[in-house]
């Protein structure tokens, strides 16, 4: 079995075995051997000591021109693959193990967000990352997590939708950077103090743009919500799965907004998001000696996690330890490949890389 690592003696540099023993391979076209570290600089400056340090200041060199490089661009080093294998431990037949920041890079969250069913998974992922797992991450991936959030924001200005989710997640990022940034000395972020400064400069200027966004009506003039039939208008409004958006539907139209104060449209809502136990503990009355289920949703919201929803979600396959987007495609050995798959809410998929 062949040693798929780095040669540890000389890493970045070519060794070949031969009946002699190991030997460091100098012109790949002449396929020539060097014996000695004479070859590498002229024999009158010959001196191992000085060759390492010169070779360290090259280095050190190419970084900082690479740092200046990589401040001023945007391209993101990382692969988008459909699916990607999911191994927590080194194998005979696979060296190291997956994690959460090889995942983000490997997975390809930049063309997910260009899909409506997945838009909110890929947001809300991103908050459970700002929130707890930014420092988990490598430096590419803390790189491609700011690239991806840019893809986001420029596609909210576009688009003018989900503009309170986007306002919440850069408000959630910038709370954890703020806290995150005092201990840069500390080796918390990848980077150093500037690129972080400029990223939370970056953040509070994609917020006032959200502040200032004027949502344009659009040009045709057909049929609208409120042209439909009252039973129809409320149909609409169950599908809705978050209050606050029930709310601000109310305050477009005062026909609208007394829609939205019906009690059997917040009934269901609170009964969709948590469970009869729960419900119970939070009872509120209002003045007419019934149950006030509006106030009772929002006060169950501060206690309790809401239910979420998806339209598309990762999976995980049980038997190949595969995680790929619903939907996709892997190569699975089983016979049922979908009754192995098991959805992955943004959660379950941080947990997943825990060990």
């Amino acid at each position: 079995m062949p040693f798929l690592g780095q040669d540890w003696r000389s890493p970045g540099q070519s060794w070949v075995k031969t009946a002699d023993g190991w030997k460091r391979f100098l012109d790949e076209k002449s396929g020539s051997f060097v014996n000695d570290l004479s070859s590498y600089c002229n024999k009158e400056s010959y001196n191992k000591e000085n060759l390492f340090n010169s070779l360290n200041y090259d280095v050190a060199a190419k970084k900082r021109k690479k740092d200046i490089l990589n401040s001023k661009t945007k391209t993101q080093y990382f692969h988008q693959e459909k699916w990607i294998y999911v191994h927590k431990g080194s194998t005979k037949e696979r060296h190291g193990y997956c994690t959460l920041g090889e995942a983000f890079n490997r997975l390809d969250f930049s063309t997910a967000i260009l899909d409506s069913r997945r838009f909110n998974y890929v947001v809300r992922l991103l908050e459970l990352i700002a929130k707890s797992q930014l420092t988990s991450l490598s430096g590419i991936a803390q790189k491609n997590f700011m690239n991806i959030l840019e893809k986001v924001v420029l596609k909210v200005l576009e688009d003018q939708q989900n503009i309170r989710l986007i306002r919440e997640l850069l408000q959630t990022l910038y709370t954890s950077l703020c806290t995150l940034v005092q201990r840069v000395g500390k080796s918390v972020l990848v980077g150093n103090i500037n690129m972080w400064v400029y990223r939370m400069e970056t953040i509070l200027h994609w917020q006032q743009q959200l502040n200032n966004i004027q949502i344009t009506r659009p040009a045709f003039k057909g049929l609208t919500f409120t042209d439909l039939p009252l039973c129809l208008q409320l149909n609409i409004m169950q599908r809705l799965s978050d209050g606050r958006d029930l709310v601000s539907l109310g305050q477009a139209a005062p026909d609208l907004h007394v829609l939205s104060e019906d009690r059997l449209l917040w009934k269901k809502l609170c009964q969709y998001h948590f469970s009869e136990r729960q419900i119970r503990k939070r009872l509120i009355l209002s003045d007419k000696g019934q149950l006030d289920w509006k106030k009772m949703y929002f006060k169950l919201v501060r206690c309790y996690p809401r239910k979420e929803q998806y339209g598309d979600t990762l999976q995980l396959c049980k038997h190949c330890h595969i995680l790929s987007w619903k939907g996709t495609d892997h190569p699975c050995t089983a016979n049922n490949p979908e009754s192995c798959s098991i959805p992955l809410s943004p959660q379950d998929f941080i947990n997943l890389f825990k060990f």
